[in-house]
C-alpha cells in the first residue's frame, strides 16, 4: 500500500482535474442542480455498496452529521458548478484551490488554531495570484470567478465541518450519507427552481459524461484520496492533491481549447505556491536533522 499511495494520490488529482472541463459540457445541456443529483445519487449508491460491510457502525447520529457536511458539499459543488457557466474550465480549476489557503483561518474562527506566518504568506500570494487570474479591465471580476471563489469558501467549510463532526466515526459509512443528502438537496433544489429538460438531453455523449463524474470522480477518486492519505506523509500529499488544478487548466487547454496569456500563467503559478505554501510549510524544501548516531 506505501507503495501505491502516491500513485493513487496522483490519479485522484488528475481524475478531479480532468473534472472541470467535462462539468463545463454537461452543464451547458442539463440543469446545474439535476447533474449534481444525479452525480451525487449514483456515488451515494456505488460507495455504500463497496463499503457495505462498514452498515455495521451505523448510528442515528450518522444522519445529522451526514446532513451537516452534505449541505456544505452541495453548496460548494453547486455555486462551482454555477460559476463555471459564466467563466473558463482553467479559471474555475484555479481559482476553486484558493479553498486549501482558506481553511488555516476558518479553524482559526472555529476551533481557535491561531494560522502560522505559513498560512498568512499563502494567503498574500493566493490574493495576488486570484487579482491576476480574474481581475481585468478596470478592477472588474467575471461573475463565473467570483461565484467560483464563493464556492472555494464553501469547500473550506466543507473541510472544517468535516474535522469537527467525523472523529470517532467511520468516514466512509459518513460520507455515504454526506452524499446521499447532498443528493437530496441537489433534487429539491432542481424541483424548485430548474426545469428537467427531458429525457432527450440524455445522449450517449452526455451518458458517458455523467458515468465518469460519478463513477470516476466522486467514488474512485474519493476512495484514492483516503487510501493513499493514509499511507503516506502529509506534506507529500497535499502537493500531489494540489496538481488537481494544475491538471484542470492542462485538460481545459488541450481539451477545451482555453486560452493561454502571460497573466494567467503568472497567477496560477502564484496560486499553486500559495497551495504549497499553505499546505507544505515547504517543509520538502528544508534538510531534516541527522541523528547524531547517524554523523558518527
Amino acid at each position: 500500500m506505501r507503495r501505491l499511495a502516491k500513485p493513487m494520490l496522483l490519479a485522484a488529482a488528475l481524475i478531479w482535474g480532468s473534472s472541470f472541463f467535462m462539468m463545463k459540457g454537461a452543464v451547458d445541456v442539463l440543469p446545474t442542480f439535476y447533474l449534481l443529483a444525479i452525480r451525487f445519487t449514483g456515488g451515494a449508491v456505488l460507495l455504500s455498496l463497496v463499503c457495505w460491510k462498514k452498515w455495521r457502525f451505523f448510528t442515528r447520529d450518522y444522519l445529522w452529521r451526514g446532513a451537516v457536511i452534505g449541505f456544505c458539499l452541495w453548496a460548494a459543488y453547486s455555486v462551482q458548478t454555477f460559476g463555471i457557466m459564466w467563466t473558463t474550465p482553467s479559471n474555475n480549476a484555479f481559482l476553486t484551490a484558493v479553498y486549501c489557503v482558506l481553511v488555516p483561518f476558518f479553524y482559526w474562527a472555529v476551533m481557535k488554531r491561531k494560522p502560522d506566518r505559513y498560512n498568512i504568506l499563502a494567503a498574500v500570494l493566493c490574493v495576488a495570484g486570484v487579482g491576476l487570474v480574474s481581475i481585468s479591465g478596470g478592477f472588474h471580476m467575471a461573475l463565473g470567478d467570483l461565484l467560483t471563489l464563493i464556492g472555494a469558501v464553501f469547500y473550506a467549510l466543507h473541510i472544517v465541518a468535516v474535522a469537527k463532526v467525523s472523529p470517532g466515526k467511520d468516514i466512509y459509512l459518513l460520507t455515504v450519507f454526506q452524499f446521499a443528502f447532498a443528493a437530496l438537496y441537489a433534487w429539491i433544489g432542481g424541483l424548485l427552481f430548474q426545469e428537467f429538460p427531458g429525457l432527450s438531453v440524455f445522449s450517449r455523449d452526455m451518458m458517458i459524461q455523467l458515468a465518469y463524474l460519478t463513477v470516476m470522480c466522486t467514488t474512485v477518486a474519493l476512495l484514492f484520496q483516503n487510501v493513499g492519505q493514509v499511507w503516506s506523509d502529509p506534506a507529500s500529499a497535499a502537493i500531489l492533491l494540489s496538481l488537481e488544478s494544475v491538471f484542470g487548466v492542462i485538460f481545459s487547454v488541450i481539451c477545451y481549447g482555453d486560452p493561454v496569456t502571460p497573466r494567467l500563467v503568472a497567477g496560477f503559478t502564484l496560486i499553486f505556491v500559495a497551495v504549497v505554501c499553505s499546505e507544505t510549510k515547504f517543509s520538502f524544501l528544508r534538510r531534516k536533522s541527522i541523528p547524531k548516531e547517524a554523523e558518527v
